[in-house]
């Protein structure tokens, strides 16, 4: 069966089953009325509900906005300043990291996740997990999780790790074919079958 048009006519079965670039989500929703806020994950819901019932899922309400009045860009910053529920990545906090860690300090994403889900705890922790988080990533054996919604990464490393013989083009080349299938888009060895 070829692709279907993501539409209003597309069953939710075919809708599941196929895979869907972000900007495809992202048209659907702004034609039917749909917020295109969030990120793939989140607009795939909003499709699956709307195919289920008929309807644009009201927005639920943002929850009050944070509590804390402390300004990440002009506070000093110590060792003992606390992660707050206003937490932001600034220059303020850049600078900070970057005399007690070193001029090789950068934001990564694992790090700015961590920042985000530890409220409470000091920027001196912080600095120790981005230090366990470096120390992680010299590791040659550790392999940093990709997210699901990142598909074509995971299919991507997958394919290349159980076929070291195959080129990154030999891999691209059958997530074309795999992702343009019903079912999952997960690599499998029955991939190299794909024509």
């Amino acid at each position: 069966m070829d692709r279907p048009n993501l539409d209003k006519k597309i069953s939710l079965t075919d809708f599941n089953e196929f895979y869907w670039l972000k900007s495809e989500l992202v048209t659907f929703c702004k034609e039917i009325g749909i917020s295109t806020n969030g990120g793939k994950i989140e607009l795939t819901e909003k499709i699956k509900y709307f195919l289920t019932t008929g309807k644009v899922k009201k927005q639920e309400a943002k929850p009050n906005k944070s509590v804390s009045k402390f300004d990440w860009n002009t506070e000093i910053l110590t060792m003992t300043t606390i992660i707050t529920d206003n937490y932001k990545n600034t220059e303020n906090v850049r600078q900070f990291f970057t005399e007690n860690i070193g001029t090789h300090f950068s934001f990564n994403v694992k790090f700015m996740n961590w920042m985000k889900v530890n409220v409470g705890k000091t920027l001196n922790e912080a600095m120790n997990e981005w230090k366990r988080l470096r120390e992680l990533n010299k590791d040659k054996n550790y392999k940093t999780e990709i997210e699901p919604q990142f598909e074509y990464n995971r299919y991507m490393r997958a394919f290349l790790a159980d076929n070291p013989n195959l080129s990154i083009k030999d891999a691209m080349k059958f997530w074309k074919l795999k992702r343009a299938r019903r079912g999952t888009n997960e690599y499998e060895q029955t991939d190299l079958t794909m024509k």
